[in-house]
């Protein structure tokens, strides 16, 4: 019976440093993502050129390194989800230098829809790596995460509030569809891309955006 209940208190006591562990690992994903509401984020460099039209722009972002990292699934919010943690962890100190980085915006999350309806697509979740780690980003430790060299992008872009989620995406996605198809402007169908800009605690004046290649 004393073995027992040693461990037993074992057990509980195991569950207690993960419970505590996990809280913490949340505690500095809150506090790194609250400093960003009073300092704002750095951003990729882009310029904006004329658009046909008024309910969308059109931007050329330079090339740049990104963190990323790739899952497959069949939900761009669960992607989203799971993609953030690996890549908070890669800029809290998850990398060869142990170096943290600056979190920066929008989070961006590229599309490669599968090929039905109830089949998996392809999601590259990404961190913009900020302008002071440009030339020599922290090699990242975990094999799912990859620095990419971005090449510089010609992108559509729809401007929508609220908290995203996939159904809203499509909604705007398609909408975004609609305006170039009435402008005669030419664009890729695929892939395409999901921004976001805001923390999940940030309740308003939230910022998203659908990306689609020219």
């Amino acid at each position: 019976m004393a073995h027992t209940r040693v461990f037993a208190k074992a057990r509980k006591t195991q569950k207690n440093l993960q419970i505590y562990s996990r809280f913490g690992e949340n505690l500095e994903m809150l506090k790194a993502v609250g400093q960003v509401l009073f300092t704002g984020l750095q951003t990729p460099k882009h310029t904006t050129v004329e658009s046909k039209g008024k309910d969308y722009e059109v931007r050329r972002y330079e090339c740049a390194k990104w963190a990323s990292t790739t899952l497959k699934g069949t939900q761009a919010d669960a992607a989203m989800k799971e993609g953030f943690s690996r890549l908070f962890k890669y800029i809290q100190g998850e990398n060869e230098k142990k170096e943290k980085v600056d979190m920066t915006a929008p989070v961006t999350c590229r599309i490669e829809p599968g090929v039905g309806p109830e089949c998996e697509s392809t999601f590259t979740v990404s961190f913009f790596i900020p302008q002071q780690n440009q030339a020599d980003p922290p090699k990242p430790t975990s094999p799912n995460i990859f620095i990419e060299n971005r090449p510089e992008l010609t992108v559509f872009v729809r401007t929508y509030g609220g908290f995203s989620n996939d159904q809203m995406f499509s909604d705007e996605f398609q909408k975004l569809v609609e305006c170039l198809r009435r402008d005669s402007v030419e664009f890729l169908q695929e892939p395409y891309y999901r921004a976001g800009y805001d923390p999940p605690f940030k309740l308003t004046n939230r910022k998203n955006e659908v990306w689609i290649l020219q």
